[in-house]
């Protein structure tokens, strides 16, 4: 029976012992977040811990009523409830200890951000001082900087008052000066017109006089003009006779040759034997075909080959180019030359009778000039086709035969196009 009672006496104090470690834990948990928020107050809320206290040996009451039906088996049961109330004491301490710890270093805190608190009191206060003294120094500094200006301001209305009076004074002598220039003006003005009447009468005489002496010298100028036309008009037709008859005389002379010369032929041909019948021909063998041309590198517009280097193609450039504008000098005097006769002879100094042998000669120098012209432009078309040649990297090669004219003929004619043998017909042109 004694077992069956114990068992539930067990069962009730575990029962109430958990909620009541649970409700301290509960309200001790907002009790830790206040102090955090309100700095002052939060130093003496902590001593809410007091009842955490009160509750512990409450919860051992019920157990030291029930401790007496237990001492009657052992005495295990008090020696138990001693060690735990020496352990709540020794907890209790703890907490003690713990709480005045925090409050110590709240204390603590709170001196640290009072001193702080001072300091930045402090510093405040110098930097306000300071600030004051900047303020005063600035102040006196914009007083001085003021007084100057004033000063400054004061200076130059007096200069410009100076400048003033001495720009009226100068005004007013300009205008002084203005009124003798224009007074002097106008007396010049006045000298110049009168002036200007006695050279317009003089000029209107001086034209009249010239006007009548120019009429005078026009109509002796007609006169002699009339006179010279009807000279070279009678000049012109005896010159037109002279050349009329010269032409004529040339012309039988021409006949009288053309005849002789028929008459020879036909006695010749007369006296020459006949001719014996054409052999029939042979037919011609075909040129051999021309060997191709090896291009290497180009510059400056000129293609070497193998058998041509650009050393030796780039100074016959430049002596077909020198003797080019030779050549074309040479043209154009000749031309010129030749146009200087014919402006000669249309002159009327060139007689053309069989007494004076002028007009022959002026004709055969004309011609011949215009020979050596047209030869040299022919020289220059021919130079301006090795240049083009140049360029397409086929100079230097015979134009009949394909084959490499030799250098010692392309330095005496650098615009050669054909090898000695083919100049005197030995190879036939393909």
């Amino acid at each position: 029976m004694a077992s069956k009672k114990k068992a539930p006496a067990k069962k009730k104090p575990v029962k109430k012992k958990a909620p009541a470690k649970k409700k301290p834990a509960k309200k001790k948990a907002p009790a830790k977040k206040k102090p955090a928020k309100k700095k002052a107050p939060a130093k003496k809320k902590p001593a809410k811990k007091k009842p955490a206290k009160k509750k512990a040996p409450a919860k051992k009451k019920p157990a030291k009523k029930k401790a007496p039906a237990k001492k009657k088996p052992t005495r295990k049961v008090a020696s138990a409830s001693s060690a735990q109330k020496k352990v709540a004491a020794q907890k209790a301490l703890a907490k003690k200890k713990v709480a005045a710890q925090k409050a110590l270093a709240k204390k603590k805190v709170a001196a640290q951000k009072a001193l702080a608190k001072k300091k930045a009191e402090a510093q405040k206060k110098v930097a306000a001082q300071k600030k004051v003294a900047a303020q005063k120094a600035l102040a006196k500094k914009k007083a001085a900087e003021r007084a100057a200006a004033q000063r400054k301001r004061d200076t130059e209305r007096k200069e410009r008052e100076r400048a003033r009076i001495s720009a009226a004074k100068e005004k007013e002598r300009l205008r002084r000066e203005a009124e003798r220039a224009r007074a002097k003006i106008a007396k010049d003005k006045a000298a110049a017109k009168a002036r200007a009447e006695r050279e317009k009468a003089a000029a209107k005489a001086r034209a009249e006089r010239e006007k009548a002496a120019a009429k005078a010298r026009a109509e002796r100028e007609k006169a002699a003009a009339k006179a010279k036309a009807e000279r070279e008009k009678a000049r012109a037709a005896a010159k037109a006779e002279k050349e009329r008859l010269a032409a004529e005389k040339l012309r039988a002379k021409l006949e009288s040759l053309e005849r002789a010369a028929a008459e020879r032929a036909a006695a010749e041909a007369a006296a020459r034997p006949p001719m014996p019948p054409p052999l029939p021909r042979k037919p011609k063998p075909e040129p051999p075909k021309p060997p191709t041309i090896i291009k290497g590198e180009s510059r400056d517009g000129v293609v070497s080959t193998k058998e041509f280097d650009l050393k030796f193609l780039l100074g016959q450039r430049d002596l077909l180019v020198e003797e080019r504008a030779k050549l074309v000098g040479q043209a154009d005097r000749l031309e010129n030359e030749a146009n200087s006769l014919i402006a000669d002879a249309e002159m009327g100094d060139v007689q053309f009778d069989d007494e004076g042998g002028e007009g022959d000669t002026m004709v055969v120098e004309r011609e011949q000039d215009l020979t050596l012209s047209a030869q040299a432009r022919q020289t220059v078309e021919e130079i301006d086709a090795a240049m083009d040649r140049l360029r397409r990297g086929e100079y230097g090669y015979s134009l009949v035969s394909g084959m490499p004219i030799p250098r010692e003929r392309l330095k005496a004619i650098p615009w050669a196009t054909e090898l000695v043998t083919e100049r005197a017909g030995g190879v036939t042109r393909y």
